[in-house]
């Protein structure tokens, strides 16, 4: 059960990362096509001017090709990426919060470094792309409409916080109730009301939004994708009747014959998986929108990017950093909250077509690339196993 409050509804500038060296992969027959195709991707790149200084990058279309040119696909059929896990991020020793971390291991120095060094250059790298808008102001209004209606705002406290459904965010939005002294505590008893009590960015005017932007601690979490959406479609349309109603029931008539009858309850992750893929992504609900689109990490420049992984370690390490009352804690998942295992999620991928989910991998490539998460190993042989 995951519509609970417990489960969650669901940085300065950004230094920027290698990829993961080919050292870093295990060795395999396409290596030598891998390393043909980036060197041929290399060689397409001039120097801007007579003088050499910046490098013109290629557009993402050319950036799309060489991924696809290097192996990229053929490395998600064979579940080659699979087997590169990085490390967790979390908050470097020395820096971890005086409120405990909720009883997960005690991060070292180098795990935190790697990943956070992969995030940071993976999105400076596609960011300094010449078609990537490099402030709110220069997406469309509609991409511009959503982010600015995700970023909450805690002036007291001089932060931003872009909220991720089914990325723990019922819990953030409880911590920010509490800031501002609309809820007395994080542990209340109460349904959580996403729209009260809180700021919206999107509802100031321009120039307060462009002071906040650029004065504020800003701040994200992620998940793995394919974690993510499993859980929306297992909260959604296995408790919510309201989801049931508007998108089972399209969704069903869509996608099985002689599916007329259908009250939505009843929907196959397969179906659901066609019904995302057939979505444009900035028209999707939000609780299975690509994070990207959420948050737009080009735009805004997030001063810190947590992960769900490591939720209870780097929620307090941020409550940390914008300097909020040490008694104010991250809320510790109730009990009874089951989360999407590792194991369910391979039941789910195996039990679907492969040729499905290596579609969907396509459509949230950049909330895997971006966010350094290993795309699903969906080989035979390892659903076998």
């Amino acid at each position: 059960r995951e519509s609970s409050p417990a489960a969650g509804c669901s940085g300065g500038g950004f230094t920027s990362a290698r990829m993961p060296s080919e050292a870093m992969l295990p060795r395999s027959p396409f290596t030598g096509e891998v390393r043909r195709a980036a060197a041929s991707g290399r060689s397409r790149a001039r120097p801007r001017g007579a003088g050499g200084g910046t490098v013109l990058l290629p557009s993402m279309l050319m950036f799309g090709v060489i991924l696809a040119s290097s192996g990229l696909l053929l490395m998600i059929e064979k579940g080659i990426l699979a087997e590169v896990k990085p490390p967790p991020l979390h908050p470097a020793a020395g820096e971890l919060s005086r409120r405990g971390g909720g009883g997960e291991e005690s991060p070292g120095d180098l795990d935190y470094e790697v990943l956070q060094d992969i995030r940071n250059r993976t999105i400076r790298a596609v960011c300094r792309q010449r078609a990537m808008p490099r402030s709110v102001w220069e997406l469309p209004a509609g991409q511009r409409r959503t982010v600015l209606r995700h970023l909450l705002v805690s002036d007291k406290y001089r932060f931003l916080y872009c909220y991720v459904p089914k990325v723990a965010c019922s819990n953030w939005k409880r911590i920010l109730k509490v800031l501002d002294g609309a809820l007395e505590s994080v542990d209340v008893k109460l349904k959580m009301d996403h729209k009260s009590d809180l700021v919206f960015l999107g509802d100031m005017k321009p120039d307060e939004i462009s002071y906040r932007l650029k004065n504020y601690y800003k701040f994200i979490f992620v998940r793995n994708p394919m974690e993510r959406l499993l859980s929306a479609y297992r909260n959604k349309f296995g408790e919510i009747k309201e989801y049931q109603q508007k998108y089972g029931v399209e969704i069903i008539r869509r996608y099985r014959k002689n599916g007329g009858n259908s009250a939505g309850d009843d929907v196959t992750f397969s179906e659901f998986l066609r019904y995302l893929l057939d979505e444009e992504a900035e028209r999707m609900n939000e609780h299975w929108m690509p994070i990207y689109n959420l948050c737009q990490p080009c735009a805004v420049r997030y001063d810190f990017i947590g992960s769900y992984e490591r939720l209870n370690t780097d929620a307090n390490y941020v409550l940390e950093q914008v300097q909020s009352p040490s008694f104010i804690r991250f809320p510790e998942r109730q009990s009874w909250y089951k989360p999407v295992t590792a194991e369910t999620l391979h039941y789910y991928l195996c039990n679907t077509q492969r040729r499905l989910i290596k579609e969907l991998l396509l459509k949230y490539i950049l909330d895997f690339s971006l966010f350094a998460y290993p795309l699903p190993n969906i080989t035979s042989e390892f659903c076998r196993q």
